[in-house]
């Protein structure tokens, strides 16, 4: 017969083998959290990667000011504004041909607000040579003369306006001006 003692004798190896299985369920519970983890942080990543990328993207074909803008007047009103534009360090080319018009300027003040007014380019600095194009690039310098005259009220002495350059990508550039106490007939804003 069988006694109690000879049935419970040799269970050592069994409760080694249910702490293996445990342990192996533990691991495998553990790198499956570990890998969606990992996956989200990932896709989180790359969701911010993205973000940035379309911020620089936006940012690039920025434009500055370079020197004074400068307000002529043929009477008590001024006529035009010139201001000389260049690209930000780094930042993409700006088409300024001025038969398409892909860069939009646009005017405002407190009495009114026109989106598409008319403007023409001078080149200061061209680096492009004979074969010349209507590219803003590095290093070049255009001069840019907004016509004020077909305004429904005419820019008068101290007026605050706002001149806005939209390029068809990039940072729209503000210009926010006041004229004078005393039109001249040429005047540096400020």
């Amino acid at each position: 017969m069988l006694s109690t003692n000879n049935i419970h004798r040799n269970e050592k190896g069994q409760t080694a083998l249910e702490t293996a299985i445990i342990l192996i369920a533990f691991i495998v519970v553990a790198s499956v959290f570990a890998f969606t983890i990992l996956s989200a942080g990932s896709a989180s990543t790359e969701k911010g990667e993205a973000a940035i990328y379309s911020g620089l993207e936006g940012v690039q074909s920025s434009m500055n000011v370079k020197g004074a803008v400068i307000a002529q007047a043929g009477g008590a009103t001024v006529d035009t504004v010139k201001f000389t534009l260049s690209l930000v360090s780094g930042g993409d080319p700006v088409d300024l041909n001025t038969t398409n018009k892909v860069v939009v300027i646009g005017y405002r003040d407190a009495a009114q607000f026109e989106n598409n007014i008319d403007w023409t380019v001078n080149w200061v600095v061209h680096n492009d040579g004979a074969a010349a194009d209507d590219m803003l690039e590095e290093g070049e310098l255009a001069e840019i003369e907004v016509d004020l005259t077909g305004l429904a009220t005419t820019l008068a002495k101290n007026t605050e306006f706002t001149l806005e350059v939209k390029p068809p990508t990039g940072a729209v550039l503000s210009l926010t001006r006041t004229t004078p106490a005393s039109i001249e007939k040429v005047m540096e804003l400020r």
